[in-house]
């Protein structure tokens, strides 16, 4: 597998990736470490790019100089491929993965962020799943930190073991209304597998407050940087 090829994927859409995924790059960055985060596909955007944008997000929170956006935006914020079919637009995984190993030739660690979950589709043949194979990528995994989230986390943990896909840990991060369950579902998952690569991110402001609370887990979640 390639070392410095991260995809960060989750167990559902809108439950903090990119919080996780910017953070963890100020964070790398903070430390010296020369990473790239992308973004290759974002549907629901505007015309022109915007601060808001996931794609936009990644680049400023890396400090890089390209990518600067999502490699394709689409504007109806539906899964990827049919977002794509109202725009006429190609998906092209092969393209994406060309530009990603260009970055990570030169980076010392490349950050990728997926859309949704990890099975949901970026193309009409292809997943998250497939998109860190194909790159021979580690992963991993946010998760909601809300009640419902050890099942989802567990069988997205199975998923990427059925496909021999190596897990660089799980980050739980906070959702906008906590649940009993918030704040405790990552010592749970620990003590349930016997498993201790899992992080925890309270609800942030933005992406700076993010790096924060990953600084400390950015050193032993990517130790090879």
């Amino acid at each position: 597998m390639a070392s410095n090829i991260v995809v960060v994927t989750g167990t559902d859409t809108e439950i903090g990736k990119t919080m996780v995924t910017a953070g963890m790059a100020c964070a790398l960055r903070e430390r010296g470490v020369d990473v790239v985060a992308i973004k290759p596909v974002e549907s629901g955007t505007e015309v022109e790019p915007s601060a808001g944008e996931d794609g936009v997000t990644l680049a400023e929170a890396a400090g890089q100089a390209e990518p600067t956006q999502a490699l394709v935006r689409l504007r109806e914020p539906l899964a990827p491929p049919v977002a794509a079919d109202i725009d006429s637009v190609e998906l092209d995984m092969n393209a994406w993965c060309e530009e990603i190993r260009e970055h990570a030739r030169s980076a010392e660690l490349v950050l990728v962020e997926g859309a949704g979950g990890l099975l949901s589709p970026l193309t009409w043949t292809e997943t998250a799943r497939d998109l860190a194979r194909e790159l021979e990528a580690s992963v991993l995994v946010v998760a909601s930190d809300k009640l419902g989230t050890l099942n989802h986390t567990m069988l997205v943990l199975e998923a990427l073991e059925a496909a021999e896909l190596p897990v660089c840990g799980v980050v739980f991060s906070a959702p906008a209304s906590a649940d009993s369950s918030t704040g405790r579902n990552a010592q749970t998952l620990r003590d349930f597998l016997d498993y201790d690569r899992v992080a925890e991110l309270p609800r942030v402001a933005d992406w700076r407050e993010a790096a924060e609370h990953l600084r400390a887990p950015s050193e032993w979640l990517f130790p090879a940087v």
